[in-house]
């Protein structure tokens, strides 16, 4: 499989450095995360998108991802989710590292908001995923999705934006389904684009990196790999005795870029520390240490990150109260989500979260999450 993603991971000078390839608008860069996102940027948009061909077939691909997408969840008999954007209940609420508990208002960085004249404060978005489950509830509606913004109070780096959109879905199922929904959710993207806007892929990519995109999501392109066991192949690869500890801290942009790397494909991690990970995830077994292990999948494409994240969730209702003590939550919130384990009908959910902007950056080869969207959204005001 030809390394089809916009990133290598490379070490220059005893560092561990991200570079970037190049498409037909970039040239190369030695180091991606030496250039950071401004207001400059901001400031001459409105210009761009007027002047700039590449707006137009960024458009265009952007609309088919729209409808392939909803033709997708059509075909596998999931149903359209009109939901809030405004909520109570963050997705991942302080994730625990090392035991240590920390406060849900500041680790997972959500944008707060002020609703009305109440004293509380309240929370946009940063996931669907607990209105998804809600939904679950009525009768005779087993798979259900959902396009919208998130919101995440992270600044804009060359992959992260502080609003994106989000293709989500839910499911009763397990695990290992909902991560077939999901790579066959990318398959049916990625071959819908080629069909149906070849003219647009060829505005960013030649026709070789097209034809290497046929078949890109195929099983054999797609392998599995446990964290513990992707620490370990970090580990002999780099001899870094930080590779040795499992916990996410040190799995970041550079080790899921390596890995895809040294597994020459798209590569599945699962089995995350319990606590590292958002609180309703559900417990697959203990490792040899006594650490839970999480019934989680992240999806990271070849030569680039994480763009989907999946799990299972918790169906006891103990279990779901005590993590939801360990996290720290604030029950008074939160009690709508836990009190739905008490309905005798509640059948286990899976579900995962698509970035949109991530997919469309790594279709693209383009350097800047930033330049895969018309109209970006970080850490300064918002403009135009």
């Amino acid at each position: 499989m030809k390394n089809t993603g916009p990133y290598s991971a490379v070490r220059l000078n005893g560092k561990n450095i991200i570079s970037y390839k190049g498409n037909n608008i970039y040239d190369p860069m030695e180091d991606i995360e030496s250039n950071s996102f401004s207001e400059k940027i901001l400031k001459s948009r409105l210009q761009n998108t007027v002047n700039n061909d590449s707006y137009y077939h960024l458009h265009k691909i952007d609309n088919s991802i729209f409808f392939a997408a909803v033709e997708y969840f059509k075909k596998i008999g999931a149903e359209w989710c009109n939901l809030p954007l405004t909520t109570l209940m963050i997705s991942s609420p302080g994730e625990v590292y090392a035991g240590e508990k920390l406060n849900y208002t500041t680790d997972a960085l959500p944008i707060k908001i002020k609703w009305f004249d109440n004293d509380k404060e309240i929370f946009l978005s940063e996931s669907s995923q607990f209105y998804l489950e809600l939904r679950l509830f009525i009768d005779d509606i087993d798979k259900v999705f959902s396009i919208y913004n998130s919101f995440r109070k992270e600044k804009a780096d060359y992959c992260h934006l502080s609003e994106f959109q989000h293709v989500e879905f839910e499911g009763k199922m397990k695990l290992e389904e909902n991560v077939d929904i999901a790579v066959g959710l990318l398959k049916y993207l990625t071959k819908f684009l080629i069909e149906n806007n070849k003219e647009n892929l060829l505005h960013f990519l030649n026709d070789q990196e097209i034809k290497e995109l046929k078949d890109t999501f195929e099983r054999k392109n797609v392998r599995e790999i446990t964290l513990k066991d992707a620490l370990n192949r970090l580990f002999k690869d780099t001899c870094d005795e930080k590779y040795k500890n499992f916990t996410m801290k040190n799995f970041g942009a550079w080790e899921e870029i390596r890995l895809t790397e040294l597994m020459n494909s798209h590569v599945i991690v699962t089995e995350f520390p319990i606590l590292e990970i958002p609180f309703y995830h559900n417990t697959n077994k203990m490792d040899e240490n006594g650490i839970a292990i999480a019934q989680n999948a992240d999806i990271v494409l070849f030569g680039y990150r994480e763009t989907i994240g999946s799990g299972q969730r918790i169906k006891n209702i103990d279990i779901l109260k005590n993590k939801a003590k360990v996290f720290n939550l604030p029950q008074e919130d939160y009690e709508p989500y836990l009190k739905t384990r008490e309905f005798k009908h509640y059948q286990t959910t899976s579900g995962f979260g698509m970035g949109w902007q991530r997919y469309v950056q790594w279709l693209l080869k383009i350097p800047y999450i930033w330049e895969s969207t018309h109209i970006p959204r970080g850490h300064f005001l918002p403009k135009p």
